[in-house]
C-alpha cells in the first residue's frame, strides 16, 4: 500500500487532474451483492487502479485551481496510517493518554505560528463546519444564559439574531438553521466594492433588530470569503461585538493558514477581540483531510455547552486533565493530532512559511498578467492566492453572453485535464476562480494555466 501510494504521488501530474468519468462509471465495475465469502485482499491495488483512480480529481495535482487547496502532505499520509493502525479512542485523557496531550501540545504549537494571544485555548474538530455550529451553539447558549437547561429557543421571549456577509460560507446558514435559530432570524449582510462587510449597515441591522425587541446574539466575520477570499473589516467588527455583548466567531477556514507569515497578519487586524475562531489545516497548510482547528477565549463556556458528562465516562483523572469529548460535538474522537505533529516536525514553521509565500508570490504574478492583457477583468482584490477573473471579448457587454462566454472557457480548460478551476458567481456576474495553493504547484504551472486561459478565450464561442 506504502508503496502504491508512493507510486500514484510521483505519476499524479501525468493523470487528468480533474475525473473525467460519467455518473454511474465507477459503479458499473462492483457487483449488486456483497461478497458471501472472503477471499482476502490479493488483488486489490488492482482494483484500486482500475475501478478507484479513474473517478478521483486529484486535488495534490500541480494543475490543481478550483475550491481552494486541499493538500495532503506525505508527512500527513504516514500519520494517518500511524492512527489508523494505532486505533486509539480519543475521546478521554484515560482512553488513551498520548492522543489527548500531543493535541494540547501542537494545537498550541499552532496558536503560537498564528501569532494568537495565550487567551485562546484550541481544538481538534473535523471540518470548518462542525466548528461553526459549535461556534453557533455556543452563542445561543452565552446569549440565553443557558436556556438550553430550561426551555431552549422555544421558551425565549425574543428571537435571537446571526449576523453575516452576504458572501459567507454556506455552513453559516447551516449552523444557524440546524442551531434552532431559524432562517428569518439570520441576517446576511451586504458587502462593499471589495466584497467585505459594510460595518454602517450591520450596524443599522442590530439597531433595527434592537428597536424591534429582538436579541443580537453573533456574529460572524469572514477572514477570507470562499468566492473571492475577502476580508471583513474585522476590527470594526470586534469593536462592534465589545459595544453589544455579541458572539464573534471568525471563520478563516482557508485564509487562517497565511497567518503563520506575520506580514499576513494585518488582515486579520482585531482577531484579539474574537470569541471563537476556526481555521483548516487539512486545506492550505498541508495536513490531510479531516482537520479542523477551533479556538475559543473561554473553553468552560465550550465544556459548559457540550458536556453531559455520563457516569459510565467518568474517571479518577477528570479533575487533573482535558476529556476532549467536552469540547465538541461527537463523543469518539480520532487522533488527528498525529498529522499536524508529523506535518510541523517534517517542515518546521520556516518550511511553510516558504510554500505559503510560493503561492501568494504566484497569485500576484497571475494578478499581473490579468491586468496587463487587454479583454481580462480583474473581478477581485487579490489579498491572498485566489485570483477571480473574466474574459470579456470585444463588443460583448450583455451579461448572458458573458456568461456562456466565460462558463465556455472554464469547460474547455477542464475538459483537457491538464488544469482544473471552478467557474462561480459573484454579484451576479459569472467569473473564473483560480485558486493558487497545492504543494506541487509551481510558477510554471500557473504560466501554463494562463496560457490556457488565453487560448481557450480565443477559441470559446461568445
Amino acid at each position: 500500500m506504502v508503496e502504491w501510494i508512493a507510486s500514484y504521488r510521483e505519476r499524479m501530474a501525468e493523470l487528468p487532474v480533474m475525473s473525467p468519468l460519467a455518473p454511474g462509471d465507477v459503479k458499473r465495475h462492483l457487483p449488486d451483492t456483497p461478497p458471501a465469502t472472503g477471499r482476502g485482499l490479493d488483488g486489490i491495488l488492482g482494483d484500486l487502479d482500475r475501478v478507484v483512480l479513474p473517478g478521483i480529481t486529484h486535488w495534490n495535482h500541480p494543475g490543481f485551481f478550483a475550491y481552494f487547496p486541499s493538500n495532503s502532505d506525505l508527512s500527513s499520509v504516514l500519520a494517518d496510517m500511524a492512527c489508523a493502525g494505532l486505533g486509539a479512542q480519543a475521546m478521554s485523557w484515560q482512553t488513551s493518554p498520548a492522543a489527548t496531550e500531543v493535541e494540547e501540545v501542537v494545537v498550541d504549537w499552532l496558536r503560537q505560528m498564528l501569532g494568537l494571544g495565550p487567551q485562546f485555548t484550541g481544538v481538534i474538530q473535523d471540518t470548518a463546519s462542525t466548528s461553526t455550529f459549535c461556534s453557533l451553539l455556543c452563542a445561543r447558549e452565552w446569549t440565553s444564559a443557558f436556556g438550553q437547561s430550561r426551555g431552549g429557543l422555544q421558551a425565549e421571549e425574543a428571537p435571537l439574531i446571526i449576523y453575516a456577509s452576504d458572501q459567507a460560507h454556506s455552513s453559516i446558514e447551516k449552523a444557524a438553521l440546524l442551531a434552532g435559530f431559524g432562517k428569518d432570524n439570520l441576517r446576511l449582510i451586504p458587502t462593499d466594492d471589495n466584497h467585505a462587510l459594510r460595518l454602517d449597515l450591520l450596524e443599522r441591522a442590530i439597531e433595527d433588530d434592537l428597536a424591534a425587541g429582538r436579541r443580537p446574539c453573533a456574529m460572524v466575520a469572514a477572514i477570507g470569503t470562499t468566492a473571492t477570499t475577502a476580508m471583513d473589516p474585522l476590527k470594526g467588527l470586534a469593536a462592534l461585538s465589545a459595544q453589544h455583548g455579541i458572539w464573534l466567531h471568525v471563520d478563516a477556514a482557508m485564509a487562517g493558514t497565511a497567518m503563520i507569515c506575520p506580514e499576513c497578519r494585518p488582515l486579520w487586524e482585531g482577531i484579539e477581540g474574537a470569541d471563537s475562531i476556526v481555521l483548516n489545516p487539512h486545506k492550505w497548510m498541508g495536513a490531510g483531510f479531516d482537520l479542523s482547528l477551533y479556538y475559543v477565549t473561554d473553553p468552560e463556556h465550550l465544556i459548559r455547552v457540550m458536556s453531559t458528562n455520563p457516569s459510565y465516562l467518568r474517571t479518577e483523572h477528570d479533575d487533573e486533565v482535558k476529556n476532549l469529548r467536552d469540547w465538541g460535538i461527537p463523543l469518539g474522537r480520532r487522533f488527528r493530532a498525529l498529522k499536524l505533529w508529523f506535518l510541523l516536525k517534517d517542515q518546521g514553521v520556516e518550511g511553510l512559511q516558504a510554500r505559503i509565500r510560493r503561492d501568494l508570490a504566484n497569485a500576484q504574478w497571475l494578478k499581473a498578467q490579468v491586468q496587463a492583457t487587454g479583454g481580462w477583468e480583474l473581478m477581485a482584490p487579490v489579498s491572498l492566492q485566489t485570483v477571480c477573473v473574466r474574459h470579456v471579448p470585444v463588443g460583448v457587454t450583455e451579461e448572458a453572453k458573458l456568461r456562456a462566454h466565460n462558463l465556455g472557457i472554464a469547460s474547455r480548460i477542464n475538459g483537457a485535464g491538464r488544469y482544473y478551476l471552478t467557474p462561480s458567481v459573484l454579484k451576479g456576474r459569472q467569473i473564473l476562480r483560480v485558486s493558487i495553493g497545492s504543494a506541487a504547484t509551481e510558477l510554471a504551472d500557473v504560466e501554463g494555466l494562463w496560457e490556457a486561459l488565453m487560448d481557450a478565450a480565443m477559441q470559446s464561442p461568445e
